[in-house]
């Protein structure tokens, strides 16, 4: 975008707003002594003076602006080239005040946009002041977060902010994570889980160890792909910058034309030719023609957009995110970890008595793997027996033995020789199988936790207007029929399991040619392949891969699969006001541009055309930035 660069920024917004309250005051004193009768003795050349100091605090940086396109860009056709063009020939036709006015109304509204885009950056950097300066070790020692090596082990106490991304180690604990996801109410963090950086712990003393370095930590992501986002245009923005490419060269041709053509005609007719007269129209078309209002406006909607989503724990890596998923009607979820929090959770034990369990758990203490774990989280209070680590033998694939005791898979069981209900290899739930002397005694039933609020998002994606959602997985198909059940979707919500990642990416192929506009949200290394194939990809952010991080559009910092929904929200209302604001301009420059050519609109209605226009798209784009909330509708 080419103001981006221009000259008038890099003053700061402070000395701009200066420079603008200095040609205001002047342009001010200027109409005064040029309208009121009191003041008719000044000399007219005072009064000139007083115009050309309103002028160039504000007209001569863009001036400059456009001999920077010219010299470095070889840009003949600008709109910094049209300002300056109609600016010098209001001052060459005497219509002082209108000259200045195009100037000042044009950097009031690039002030207004740089704070706005300052507003937007600033929220956003202010979660890095989240993160504290230092990290506490466990042994009391303090340390600089950029210090702290991976593995480490630091404690956060009460009321302070996590430095650095860690997972839990001691019992669950509530934590504000308001920083990250803009939610009041306090979030509890399972042991093992993971807690970001930024986050506050509430009720007590807290042991992380730390699983990224500070520049990859959670908020410094945040800040990271914010900054890039600026850099991804959408088509709409892209399609404004060649627009304006094309237009201005249209627009000075038209002008010439107005002066030209109407001399050729009286060439071959009687009639008077008015040159004073037809500069001036041309000149009043010049003016309006600049197309300000959609070169500031149009880039700063979507910056304001993807400023509100950040702060909400979506990261729209660019703005071409946004207008993308105002455009879906499918959106496919992954199952495990995505809809679901990934971490098995006891459901049932059948025919094992409590001695039974604390001897399983007591063997599963020793093993790291999830389910392993899920069996010892069940038992959390309870005594467990006392188990000799050297008799548990590790049988990869199947599950373990400790002396007369098999536990693992039903597997382990045929493997052993150990009869069981045949039953049990329909159960589409993960089972732990135990045997005791060769005799089966029972099994422990384990399953995926679904997340919360998961069930409402067949009647929330379809109030975004999406016409279908479906779940892939790895997973068992009787386990994925059961998930789809309860969302009672009828036929919103379909269900496929037992794929592989070159089964999920032909299944999204199929939609792709079926003419569906699909968005995949996913969290695993095997989710990246359809994440990219996929028209707009999200990634879970906090426990999600790092490649299917890297490959995504949107970036669900919190896990929620319930963003997804506000993200399509979000796009939607953005996209909106930028269209607002297109239709609004284009419409008024046309209408006064008709209006200019005969003679009806003077520079001062071109004035409201270019820069009032510019100055209320402007005040629109801005909306979503201090919008407190986006509707889902």
């Amino acid at each position: 975008m080419a103001h981006e660069a221009h000259s008038y920024e890099h003053g700061g917004g402070e000395m701009n707003w200066k420079l603008i309250v200095v040609s205001a005051v002047f342009l001010v004193i200027g109409l005064l002594l040029d309208n009121v009768e009191t003041f008719e003795f000044i000399n007219p050349y005072l009064v000139l003076l007083i115009y050309i100091v309103a002028f160039m605090p504000v007209g001569l940086p863009v001036m400059r602006e456009a001999w920077e396109q010219i010299e470095h860009e070889r840009d003949f056709f600008s709109e910094f080239m049209l300002m300056s063009v109609a600016a010098i020939g209001a001052f060459f036709l005497g219509e002082y005040p209108e000259a200045v006015a195009v100037m000042l109304l044009y950097c009031v509204g690039e002030g207004l946009q740089d704070r706005a885009v300052d507003r937007a950056r600033d929220s956003i950097k202010r979660l890095i002041a989240f993160r504290p300066d230092f990290a506490r070790l466990a042994d009391g020692h303090e340390e600089r977060p950029e210090a702290v090596a991976i593995g480490s082990v630091i404690e956060v106490r009460p009321g302070e902010r996590v430095p650095l991304d860690g997972r839990l180690l001691d019992a669950p604990a509530a934590f504000n994570t308001a920083a990250l996801t803009g939610e009041s109410v306090p979030r509890m963090i399972e042991t093992g889980h993971e807690v970001m950086a930024g986050m506050i712990a509430t009720d007590s003393i807290v042991r992380l160890e730390v699983v990224r370095e500070a520049s990859e930590s959670a908020i410094s992501r945040i800040l990271k792909m914010v900054e890039e986002a600026a850099e991804r245009k959408s088509s709409t923005e892209a399609f404004i910058h060649r627009f304006a490419h094309i237009y201005t060269p249209v627009v000075i041709t038209l002008a010439v034309l107005v002066v030209v053509v109407p001399w050729l005609a009286s060439l071959f007719s009687a009639a008077d030719y008015a040159f004073y007269m037809w500069l001036q129209r041309a000149l009043v078309f010049l003016v309006i023609s600049c197309p300000c209002a959609l070169v500031i406006s149009v880039p700063l909607g979507y910056f304001g957009g993807i400023g509100v989503a950040s702060r909400k724990g979506i990261l729209f890596k660019g703005s071409n995110g946004l207008d993308a998923v105002t455009m879906l009607d499918t959106v496919v979820f992954d199952k495990t970890g995505t809809l679901t929090t990934g971490a098995f959770r006891v459901e049932q034990t059948v025919g094992l008595s409590p001695e039974d369990l604390a001897f399983v758990a007591a063997v599963e203490a020793k093993n790291s793997h999830p389910i392993a774990r899920a069996v010892v989280e069940f038992m959390q209070g309870k005594p467990l027996a006392t188990v000799d680590s050297a008799c548990i033998v590790n049988v990869p694939g199947y599950g373990m033995t400790c002396g007369t005791w098999a536990i693992g898979t039903l597997r382990l069981m045929k493997k052993q020789g150990i009869v069981y209900d045949e039953a049990l290899n329909e159960v589409a739930e993960t089972i732990v199988a135990v045997a005791h002397d060769g005799r089966f005694v029972g099994y422990i039933l384990l399953a995926d936790t679904p997340k919360a609020g998961i069930f409402t998002l067949p009647q929330r994606l379809k109030a975004q207007g999406i016409k279908l959602m479906q779940v892939l997985s790895g997973d068992k198909q009787a386990l994925i029929d059961k998930l789809i059940a309860g969302f009672h979707g009828h036929g919103f919500v379909k269900g496929y399991g037992d794929l592989l990642p070159e089964d999920k990416v032909s299944h999204l192929e199929a939609l792709k040619k079926e003419g569906k506009r699909v968005a995949f949200v996913g969290d695993g290394i095997n989710d990246a392949p359809v994440l990219a194939l996929s028209d707009v990809g999200f990634a879970m952010g906090n426990m999600g891969a790092d490649m299917a991080v890297e490959t995504a559009d949107v970036i669900i910092q919190t896990d929620e699969p319930a963003k997804v929904v506000e993200a399509i929200a979000i796009g939607r209302r953005t996209r909106r006001i930028v269209l607002q604001n297109i239709v609004f301009a284009i419409g008024v420059k046309v209408l006064v541009m008709v209006l200019g050519v005969f003679g009806v609109a003077t520079l001062w209605e071109a004035v409201f055309a270019d820069s009032g226009v510019a100055l209320l798209a402007v005040m629109n784009s801005i909306r979503p930035l201090h919008r407190p909330r986006f509707e889902e509708k």
